[in-house]
């Protein structure tokens, strides 16, 4: 057996040195995944803002939807008295 350092053989270290490559490429892996799931997490992040935004427009437009409506409606009833009391004369 061809010892080299405190009773490890050549064998040993080639073993070791394996290890740690699939070890190396596992965490270059893991590293790549955790980048591409915050790329991911981001461009959500991104489209939820939009979204709230696109909703945040969408209950304004319907709140002046709603007071333009009320106003009409305000006026429509003003007229309406208006043509009553022309009826009544």
């Amino acid at each position: 057996m061809n010892k080299n350092y405190n009773g490890v053989t050549k064998v040993d270290n080639d073993f070791i040195l394996k290890q740690f490559g699939e070890i190396e490429h596992k965490v270059s892996n893991l590293i790549e995944n955790c980048k591409a799931q915050a790329a991911a997490n981001s461009e959500l992040k991104n489209k939820l803002n939009s979204l709230e935004e696109e909703i945040q427009g969408k209950i304004e437009a319907e709140n002046n939807y709603a007071e333009e409506k009320a106003l009409i409606r305000s006026k429509i009833d003003g007229l309406l008295a208006r043509l009553d009391d022309i009826a009544d004369l």
